[in-house]
């Protein structure tokens, strides 16, 4: 689970990413706001501020170093880029996760078949 906090005025925003299961979270003031799943290199969350403004927060992988990045926008405007290395616990997930793939669409052709 990789976790970006920020402080933003009068907001709490934490944003939770799960490397295994692909779900993303994020919270305000520790009230979820949004939730999604994701198994692509980028995702992006909008969200309404205590103020009232508009902010969206990106999550990046970047291709060259491996790092998530979390950039939080307020308006627009650039507020904050936060870097987290990418921490895989589970070398073996993406074969892990085709594996589940393969044998769901097997299932399905059988049961078609049938």
């Amino acid at each position: 689970m990789v976790i970006f906090k920020y402080a933003l005025n009068q907001d709490n925003i934490e944003l939770q990413a799960s490397n295994w299961s692909g779900l993303e979270q994020m919270f305000i003031n520790g009230k979820r706001v949004s939730r999604k799943l994701n198994f692509g290199q980028h995702s992006q969350h909008d969200m309404t501020l205590h103020d009232g403004k508009a902010a969206t927060l990106l999550l990046l992988l970047e291709p060259n170093t491996d790092q998530l990045v979390c950039h939080i926008y307020k308006q627009n405007n650039l507020v904050a880029s936060l870097t987290q290395p990418k921490k895989e616990p589970y070398p073996y997930r993406q074969l892990a996760q085709q594996a589940i793939l393969s044998i769901g669409l097997v299932l399905v052709f059988l049961l078609t078949m049938a």
